[in-house]
């Protein structure tokens, strides 16, 4: 199993080891001992599947009060995952990290709490697991607004198909005010 730096620093990359034959293949999808030793030491307390058609971009998302890490991983089709730094005084606060995550490349990505979360669907469809650091909290939910200029995010889709909450969110810098503190 590696873990991979990303761009944005506390943003993991996780490739598993596959063991394939010709019936088929073998993979642990989480293995808490490897994480921790791998950097990711948070406990996961909730698991939530979200399936998608091609074009659906969900995101940006965080929740204020409660943040959520995140373990995100497809087992159906494939997306463009992307994880934003929102933690005011960060070093990397307003970078992103983007990746492919797929069915067929089985890698996952790890989003630490103080950062926002989308992701788009590349395939006809997709279906992706993600396990929660802490539980959803609906009063706490907020975003900022998918094609945020200042972010500059590369979305592989020109227009997507978003939900009415989605679309109305505000820039990072509109947001800022009530973001998270950066802290070592």
């Amino acid at each position: 199993m590696r873990f991979i730096e990303t761009a944005v620093k506390d943003v993991t990359l996780v490739e598993p080891d596959v063991h394939e034959d010709r019936r088929g293949y073998f993979f642990e999808l989480y293995h808490a001992r490897k994480y921790t030793k791998g950097g990711i030491t948070c406990r996961f307390v909730q698991d939530n599947f979200s399936r998608s058609v091609r074009g659906t971009l969900r995101g940006l998302h965080y929740q204020l009060k409660n943040p959520q890490g995140k373990l995100v991983f497809v087992v159906e089709g494939a997306i463009f995952d992307v994880a934003v730094d929102i933690r005011r005084g960060s070093p990397s606060f307003g970078k992103w990290s983007g990746v492919e995550l797929s069915a067929d490349n089985k890698r996952q990505l790890y989003i630490p709490p103080g950062f926002a979360h989308g992701f788009c669907v590349l395939s006809e469809s997709a279906g992706l697991v993600y396990k929660c650091t802490d539980f959803y909290s609906p009063a706490d939910e907020r975003g900022i607004i998918w094609n945020d200029r200042a972010l500059g995010i590369a979305w592989p889709v020109a227009t997507p198909l978003l939900s009415p909450r989605d679309q109305s969110y505000k820039s990072l810098v509109e947001s800022e005010a009530e973001l998270p503190l950066y802290s070592e």
